[in-house]
C-alpha cells in the first residue's frame, strides 16, 4: 500500500493553513466580544459600586493616590484622602476601597513598582461631588471648573450641559491605550472624553475604549430612593 506523495502531502498542507487563515480572525473576533462583554460587565459593577458608595458616605470616592505605585503598600488601590481642593484630574479608580476588580478584561494585575498599569480602569469625579466636607445635597451642583462632557466618536456631544456627568469610568480597550480625547485628558485639565463603538476617530487613529458615565439625577435619585435625602 503507496503512502501520500510529496505533492499530495503539498495539496493538504496547503488546505489545512488556508482553513487555519480563515479561522484565527472568527476565533480573535469572539475573544475580544467575550472580553467587552466581561468588561461591559465590570463596568456596570463598578456604576453601581459607585453609587452604593455614595448612599453610604453622602460622596462619591476620589481618585487613587498617584503617589502609592507600590503594590505591596497597605493603601494601593485605595481613594487618596482628598480631592476638592482644586479641579480633580483624571486618575486610577479606587478598586480596594469599592472592593471591584482592579483590572479590564485585557490588563495585566501589577505585582511590581516598575510594571506598567496596563488594563487599569481610569476614573475621574467632579470635587463638588467627592467632598467630604460638603456631602451630596438635592442643590449640589457640579463644579464648573471640571465639568465633563462625553461625546461620540465624530465629535457629537452625548451629554447634556445642564447635566453634565459627575463621573466617568473608562477601560483603555484592547490595545491598552486611551485613544483620542481620552489618552489626552489624562492628568490634564480637559474634561471632555470619547465613549462610543469601535472604530476611526476623525484623526484617523482607531478608537476602541469602553466607557460609562454617572449623571446628578443618578445619584440623587438613589440617594433619595435609600431615604438619604433631602
Amino acid at each position: 500500500m503507496s503512502g501520500f506523495s510529496l505533492v499530495e502531502m503539498a495539496v493538504v498542507l496547503a488546505i489545512v493553513a488556508l482553513l487555519m487563515g480563515g479561522l484565527l480572525p472568527m476565533l480573535s473576533g469572539q475573544q475580544e466580544r467575550a472580553q467587552r462583554n466581561e468588561t461591559r460587565q465590570q463596568m456596570e459593577e463598578i456604576r453601581q459600586a459607585l453609587i452604593g458608595f455614595a448612599v453610604v458616605n453622602g460622596r462619591l470616592p476620589c481618585p487613587t493616590d498617584p503617589t502609592i505605585t507600590d503594590p505591596t503598600h497597605a493603601d494601593y488601590g485605595s481613594e487618596r484622602a482628598d480631592c476638592s481642593a482644586a479641579p480633580t484630574e483624571e486618575g486610577y479608580l479606587p478598586w480596594k476601597t469599592l472592593g471591584v476588580s482592579e483590572i479590564d478584561a485585557w490588563g495585566t494585575k501589577r505585582s511590581a513598582i516598575a510594571q506598567p498599569w496596563n488594563g487599569y480602569w481610569r476614573y475621574r469625579v467632579n470635587r463638588n461631588f467627592a467632598n467630604t466636607a460638603a456631602l451630596i445635597t438635592m442643590t449640589t451642583s457640579p463644579s464648573a471648573a471640571d465639568a465633563l462632557v462625553v461625546q461620540e466618536r465624530n465629535g457629537t456631544q452625548i451629554t447634556s450641559n445642564t447635566e453634565n456627568p459627575v463621573a466617568i469610568v473608562f477601560s483603555a480597550g484592547p490595545d491598552l491605550t486611551p485613544n483620542g480625547e481620552n489618552g489626552d485628558a489624562f492628568e490634564a485639565a480637559s474634561g471632555t472624553y470619547v465613549g462610543d463603538t469601535p472604530g476611526s476617530l476623525p484623526d484617523g487613529t482607531q478608537y476602541d475604549d469602553m466607557l460609562v458615565w454617572i449623571s446628578r439625577p443618578q445619584i440623587i435619585n438613589r440617594l433619595v430612593a435609600t431615604g438619604k435625602l433631602p
